[in-house]
């Protein structure tokens, strides 16, 4: 809890200071700096941490803190690299071999700062040619484009370059001088991002959508991926192969994923390798941003910048059935009821064949069925899991959606149904639901599960604590029937119902009225009226007495 806390205050600490310093400028423009910023402060800390262990002795030891104020003390590594000239290709060859990637002295984070702390008039460009050697260079597997929406030279940082370079000191020396009071491990940092991210979504209204699941809906399909496939009450995976998020945002959803296995195994838990798509390049770059400050390495994640509806990533594309990437778990949050334009050559595409395509006016089922496509594991005796949030009407809607839908429950894919309660997203004020699909699961019924009931209400939104979280988790994992919380139905009440999957169909939160015994009352009724007359004459009676005759 104490660590939770300290990540927590660095975030909030960040976050004062870019409400302090964004000015006029737009959040989601200042977000982009600010994030970008952090993610070369973590890389260049990282970096000079694992050069202290190669260089051990040989590492110089770092110049007076007595500094004038106009004098740029450079890092220790470019100390180095000066006196040792001829040694920097074995360093940087060794330093690929460690950490995957290599930063010039010129371009460390502690560099950049000095510059910052004296005012240079250098730190723009540097700073600049810095993100291309980053996106170029630095790594073997290159993140071109990383820093492609970050313009340093925008005029809503300044109308000239001094004026640019003057904000951008003063930006860096508060991050820094906000950091400097922290733990630097990778969890604080990049959690403390992660956390900032949070926070410019609750700002950014519906583009939120676009980049952000909040971290409790998150816990709950990470947790219910990570559950043994066929029955969850053996409990969670310590391993798994693929995990896929094709509309990963800033992937926050897929890191959760991580870090819930971590949790649930006690650390020793272990995911062969992240997948990620997303068609927006800003929050495409978050997103291996993202990956990479907490501690992830290049080889261990792949995200693809493309669009996902029309599988434009080659890795998806394999025609042989034999060859087709295979995922063991798979979580989504895609757009809600996106608009797209379904034509005939994807009438034949073959994640779409055989159940049609979702209408023009909602894509909803067109993610869905690209998810399931690729669901499934080379080990037979588990199938994976696939947990994406989705909006009502997919579960009522008629027409295309209603023939998709049928053809899911009939093949017997749709496992559970879960109703969230209303306005838990920054995007969207609307309740949503999880879906829970698995191929050739054993259970002949769907489990449905109505939380919409269960919140905490806030002021701006409704949220979800680690109790309600629990609940739903630990009903989907023993499969419970609660009254007026959740129920396993048969296919047939479900076909009976003409595959309509509405919640409250199956699973209602009203409380019955307690029923009114019309005898019982009356019977009440005529003795209070007995005794209201028995209590009037003998007032009346005290009355008279007293001729106080009043009648």
């Amino acid at each position: 809890m104490a660590q939770k806390q300290q990540h927590k205050k660095l975030g909030d600490t960040l976050w004062n200071i870019a409400n302090d310093l964004r000015g006029a400028m737009n959040a989601d423009d200042f977000r982009d700096y600010m994030l970008s910023f952090l993610f070369l402060r973590y890389l260049s800390h990282n970096y000079e941490e694992a050069a202290k262990k190669e260089l051990g002795k040989d590492y110089p030891i770092s110049t007076s803190k007595e500094v004038k104020a106009d004098f740029i003390v450079p890092p220790p590594l470019e100390i180095w690299y000066k006196k040792n000239k001829e040694d920097i290709d074995d360093f940087e060859k060794q330093m690929r071999r460690k950490v995957h990637y290599v930063i010039e002295p010129k371009y460390l984070w502690s560099n950049i700062t000095e510059l910052a702390r004296t005012q240079n008039d250098k730190l723009l460009s540097t700073l600049d040619k810095g993100f291309r050697y980053i996106e170029n260079e630095s790594f073997e597997s290159t993140f071109k484009g990383l820093f492609s929406e970050i313009n340093l030279n925008s005029e809503k940082l300044g109308k000239t370059q001094k004026e640019r370079n003057d904000t951008l000191c003063k930006i860096i020396t508060k991050i820094a001088e906000g950091i400097s009071d922290f733990s630097t491990d990778t969890d604080t940092l990049g959690d403390a991002y992660e956390y900032l991210i949070g926070k410019f979504a609750a700002g950014s209204g519906k583009k939120a959508g676009e980049f952000y699941t909040p971290q409790e809906i998150s816990s709950i399909l990470s947790r219910i991926v990570l559950l043994d496939s066929h029955d969850p009450t053996q409990g969670y995976k310590s391993k798994l192969s693929k995990v896929l998020d094709f509309t990963c945002g800033s992937g926050s959803l897929l890191l959760n994923v991580r870090t819930q296995l971590k949790k649930e195994t006690k650390g020793k838990g272990t995911i062969g390798k992240i997948y990620g798509q997303e068609k927006n390049i800003t929050t495409y770059n978050l997103a291996r941003m993202n990956m990479l400050l907490h501690g992830m390495k290049d080889t261990e994640f792949e995200i693809f910048h493309g669009d996902t509806l029309l599988n434009q990533w080659d890795v998806f594309n394999q025609m042989n059935p034999s060859k087709k990437i295979k995922f063991d778990a798979i979580v989504a949050n895609p757009p809600f009821s996106l608009r797209w334009e379904p034509n005939d050559i994807l009438a034949e595409d073959f994640r779409f064949k055989g159940y049609g395509l979702a209408p023009k006016s909602a894509a909803d089922f067109a993610f869905l069925l690209h998810g399931f496509h690729f669901l499934g594991t080379d080990n037979l005796s588990d199938d994976g899991t696939m947990a994406i949030i989705l909006p009502h009407g997919v579960l009522f809607r008629s027409g295309a959606e209603e023939k998709i839908r049928t053809k899911l429950l009939t093949e017997n894919s749709i496992d559970t149904i879960i109703g969230l309660p209303a306005n838990l997203f920054y995007s969207t004020g609307i309740p949503v639901c999880i879906l829970v699909l698995k191929k050739c699961k054993k259970k002949e019924d769907v489990l449905f599960i109505n939380a919409s009931e269960h919140f905490n209400k806030e002021k701006r939104q409704n949220t979800l604590d680690e109790k309600h979280i629990n609940r739903i988790v630990q009903t989907y994992q023993y499969r419970r029937d609660i009254e007026r919380y959740s129920r396993k139905v048969s296919m047939d009440e479900i076909e009976k119902n003409g595959y309509n999957l509405n919640i409250s169909r199956y699973v209602s939160t009203s409380q019955e009225e307690s029923k009114i015994n019309l005898k019982e009352v009356n019977t009440k009724l005529v003795s209070i009226n007995k005794r209201i007359k028995t209590n009037t004459d003998k007032h009346n009676e005290f009355l008279k007495e007293l001729g106080l005759n009043l009648i």
